[in-house]
């Protein structure tokens, strides 16, 4: 296993962050226990949910099963819903251009590297639930770590020795099958385990240095991400060797194949809708943080005169958080919902029956299993008319967007992007600042066209493919 914490792309680290990495690794053995001599079987269980795409789960077993002759793996982690959306797009554009997709989720499993995992997750969503509840944790602690702490190119140094602890997972695996990560951690394990064709598909706009996994092919969605990470801009007091040509390319959004196939025809069908009077429709999601509960209740309160009216029509998919659907049905008096909960089949028929035909109210959604809780939006997406979210893994997606209040300062960056390409609004941080976003959208019936307009002309460039570029980069097809 090749040192990847003492140099970092030619900048060498300094001693007591080195050790102070050491320490870290130790810390998770002597907590988790050793596995690193374990020989863990390889073996699949089909993800039902994501049946038309064929993806299969890498699960551990009694023996290890062969992987298909035209395998592609993706490599992720469950930390809120954003990575396994990502990780969704990446199994659909591999299907779509012939390759079988497989799921390797590195928390999932019963080892070391797993536990570590699901232990610094815990932390993250717990910060994160903090930051939404305490002003000053948010100003002086939550906004600082994501916007500059994990910047600094030291913090990389810690999460690539912890990252060793996930090599085992690896060792029954084919090095030669191409894998895409749509979290560091999985690149930086997969390179240590000597995966042989790595793409590190990274999420945000704001470079740092938490994303950076030396001898994986960063995959970018924008231009400021790229010139960023090109220089390693910021991520030291001093200037850094950056990230060199053969290890990052910007290859645009990271979206479904199924989202883009119709593009077209479902902007047009959103034309029709808002420029014919009929409700608009709204589309929040609950993240996997569960974060935001407040601004989403001003929101729904709201909207409720505008849902009466049949101006609006409002869908909440509150993933598999069935406690936030309680607790924002106790604050609103004489809220009536159309549910769908753990109703996935009927679901699906339903999204399905208002792509041509009306919706009016308020339906929620809402499914324990967590394929069916996040690929939720994904069928929402192509037959509502608006997305309101925070600025995170959305930000990308294909459809009109009215961003709220970003959740750490990396988001900042994705709302800025939004805003520029002319798909979404600027970032509305406040209740009234939302609130007053929502009235004009629906009143002024013009915008949302407009972004349709906008999203047409984005998709004709190529701007939303980068998923199929990161299968291409992975299976070694060049341009």
């Amino acid at each position: 296993m090749k040192d990847k914490t003492s140099v970092i792309f030619g900048n060498r680290i300094d001693a007591k962050t080195i050790k102070a990495a050491e320490k870290s690794k130790r810390k998770y053995i002597k907590k988790y226990g050793d596995d690193g001599n374990a020989d863990y079987k390889i073996s699949f269980s089909p993800i039902d949910t994501l049946d038309f795409i064929g993806a299969d789960n890498i699960v551990f077993g009694e023996e290890n099963q062969p992987f298909a002759d035209n395998a592609l793996i993706v490599g992720n982690i469950r930390m809120g819903f954003g990575h396994y959306r990502i990780s969704i797009a990446m199994a659909s554009a591999a299907r779509s251009l012939g390759y079988k997709p497989y799921w390797l989720d590195l928390a999932s499993f019963d080892a070391t590297g797993s536990k570590m995992i699901r232990e610094q997750n815990d932390l993250y969503s717990l910060a994160s639930r903090i930051s939404q509840k305490s002003k000053l944790f948010n100003k002086f602690v939550w906004e600082p770590l994501n916007s500059e702490g994990f910047k600094k190119i030291s913090y990389n140094a810690k999460d690539q020795k912890n990252s060793e602890l996930l090599t085992p997972i690896f060792k029954n695996i084919d090095k030669k099958i191409p894998y895409i990560a749509t979290h560091v951690w999985p690149s930086q394990a997969a390179i240590h385990a000597g995966m042989e064709h790595v793409v590190n598909a990274i999420p945000d706009n704001w470079p740092m240095a938490l994303h950076l996994s030396e001898g994986a092919m960063h995959a970018v969605q924008t231009p400021f991400a790229y010139l960023g990470y090109k220089m390693l801009n910021g991520f030291a007091k001093k200037p850094l060797s950056g990230i060199p040509e053969d290890e990052l390319k910007m290859v645009g959004c990271f979206v479904d194949h199924e989202l883009l196939v119709d593009l077209e025809n479902d902007n047009a069908r959103r034309r029709a809708r808002v420029r014919d009077g009929k409700p608009i429709r709204i589309l929040m999601t609950v993240g996997g943080a569960g974060a935001g509960f407040d601004m989403f209740l001003a929101m729904v309160r709201h909207l409720l005169p505008f849902v009466r009216e049949k101006k609006a029509a409002l869908f909440i998919n509150f993933g598999d958080h069935l406690d936030v659907y309680q607790k924002l049905i106790d604050k609103i008096d004489g809220i009536k919902t159309t549910n769908f909960f753990n109703e996935y089949g009927k679901f699906k028929e339903f999204a399905a029956s208002i792509k041509d035909g009306d919706a009016e109210g308020i339906f929620a959604v809402c499914n324990k299993n967590i394929f069916e809780a996040v690929y939720s939006t994904n069928l929402l997406m192509p037959v509502t008319d608006l997305l309101v979210t925070k600025p995170s893994e959305l930000v990308y997606y294909p459809i009109p967007k009215l961003f709220m209040r970003h959740i750490g300062g990396h988001e900042v960056y994705g709302a800025i992007y939004g805003r520029e390409y002319g798909d979404a609004t600027f970032e509305c941080p406040t209740k009234e600042s939302v609130n007053a976003m929502l009235d004009r959208l629906i009143s002024d019936r013009e915008i949302l066209p407009h972004m349709c307009d906008e999203i047409d002309k984005l998709h004709a460039c190529g701007h939303y493919n980068g998923a199929y570029e990161c299968v291409k980069l992975a299976a070694g097809v060049k341009k």
